[in-house]
C-alpha cells in the first residue's frame, strides 16, 4: 500500500532489501509499533532496528490479544514476551490457543481498560536483549470459547435457580 500521495511532505523509503538502506546510527530513536510479530527473520531485523538506531521503542501484541483477534490468526508469526529476570525479549513460534472473537476495533475498546494484558511496550537504548525459544507450552486442543461461554451460562443459570428457590420456599 503507497500512502506517499496523502503525505506529500515526508519521505518514504520502499524496503525491498533485507537490510535496511541506511547508515549505522542514522536514527536517533525508532518506534517498531505492531510490526516485528510480521517479520519472517526476527533476529536480523531486531538487530537491523540495533544497527541504525540509537534508542527506540518496541510494541507488540501480547500472547492473550493475538489469540482474541481475528486479524492476527495468520498474519502474526512470533509470540514475544519479556523476561524481566534476564532483562530480554523472549521470542518463541506463534500458536493459536484457541479461535479469535474480537475484531481490530472491538480489542481496542478493550485496550482501554486492559492495556497492560494486551499490549507489550519495551524502550530500548543501544542493543536490544532477546533470544529465540524453542519451548512452548505443549498444548494438546485448542481451548473451546464456545465450551467457556457454556460454563458460564450454565453457571450464571444455576445461580438463578438458587436465587428463585430460596425466593419461593417462603
Amino acid at each position: 500500500m503507497d500512502l506517499s500521495e496523502h503525505y506529500k511532505e515526508k519521505t518514504f523509503v520502499k524496503i525491498t532489501e533485507k537490510k535496511l538502506p541506511f547508515k549505522d546510527k542514522e536514527f536517533d530513536f525508532i518506534i517498531a509499533s505492531h510490526v516485528i510479530e510480521h517479520v519472517d527473520d526476527i533476529s536480523y531485523f531486531l538487530n537491523e532496528l540495533t544497527r541504525i538506531g540509537k534508542k527506540g521503542y518496541i510494541e507488540v501484541p501480547t500472547r492473550l490479544e493475538d489469540n482474541l483477534v481475528f486479524e492476527n490468526k495468520k498474519a502474526h508469526l512470533w509470540h514475544l514476551v519479556f523476561d524481566d529476570v534476564k532483562n530480554k525479549i523472549i521470542i518463541s513460534d506463534k500458536i493459536q490457543y484457541f479461535e479469535p472473537i474480537f475484531s481490530i476495533g472491538t480489542i481496542k475498546k478493550f485496550n482501554e481498560y486492559f492495556r497492560e494484558s494486551l499490549v507489550i511496550e519495551l524502550l530500548w537504548d543501544g542493543t536490544i536483549e532477546f533470544e529465540k525459544s524453542n519451548t512452548n507450552p505443549i498444548q494438546k486442543e485448542k481451548i473451546s470459547i464456545l465450551k467457556l461461554f457454556k460454563k458460564y451460562f450454565s453457571k450464571r443459570l444455576r445461580e438463578m435457580i438458587r436465587i428463585l428457590k430460596t425466593k419461593f420456599k417462603n
